[in-house]
């Protein structure tokens, strides 16, 4: 049995994904994923669950990071993956040269959704629906916190041969947050990716560009 697992971003809303259309299985707010969810549900209803099942990851964002963390642990339970706006590392490394979130942008996003609900900052297009939502500080600081400390380059370096599953890779040009650098990385790690680059917009992918999104999720399904 196939599923469909769709992990978001921090502090954004399961409204994120209205515009989308493919069968959702699962979804996993940010906090589900710090509190292990996504890995319980791959325990229990894949790995341990009817015989033949296995999963589509769709990550966004930080939840695309979940995304690639699942496929480390789990590759032969994983049948694609779909990358939104994701990234291993957050965080920029000067000395490294690596392309990401200065400490001091990544506190500008936690004020900007306290003050804006995320209207007017991420780069939100009129008429759309707003993914983002407020939560509570003591839970925003526990997902800036992962945002912080987490990178998985080592972990998808040393896994990259046995990955034999069909990947997409959706990166907008002019994302703030994470660097279009970053998409360059996964085609690193997955050779075979279709790597998309989105003009003219930012961060919030599922709801700019919800139809590639659902074409790319139905590709890897009847691939299966």
């Amino acid at each position: 049995m196939l599923k469909t697992v769709v992990l978001n971003g921090w502090a954004a809303s399961p409204s994120a994904w209205n515009l989308c259309r493919f069968r959702r299985d699962a979804l996993f707010s940010y906090l589900d994923q710090l509190d292990g969810l996504p890995e319980r549900f791959m325990e229990d209803a894949v790995l341990h669950g009817p015989a033949g099942s296995s999963v589509i990851l769709v990550g966004w964002s930080m939840g695309g990071s979940c995304a690639l963390r699942l496929a480390c642990r789990y590759p032969e339970a994983v049948k694609g993956l779909v990358l939104v706006a994701a990234t291993p590392r957050m965080m920029e490394e000067k000395p490294s040269g690596w392309r990401g979130l200065s400490p001091r942008r990544l506190d500008a996003l936690h004020r900007g959704l306290q003050l804006t609900h995320g209207a007017g900052f991420f780069g939100l297009p009129p008429g759309k629906p707003n993914p983002y939502q407020i939560d509570s500080d003591d839970n925003l600081e526990r997902g800036l916190e992962y945002l912080l400390e987490t990178d998985l380059r080592a972990s998808l370096e040393a896994r990259a041969a046995s990955f034999r599953f069909p990947v997409a890779v959706f990166q907008s040009e002019h994302d703030g947050i994470v660097r279009p650098e970053n998409a360059g990385y996964l085609k690193g790690i997955f050779p075979g990716a279709d790597v998309r680059y989105v003009p003219g917009t930012e961060h919030a992918l599922p709801i700019f560009i919800p139809e590639l999104i659902d074409e790319a999720v139905s590709a890897i399904a009847e691939s299966v």
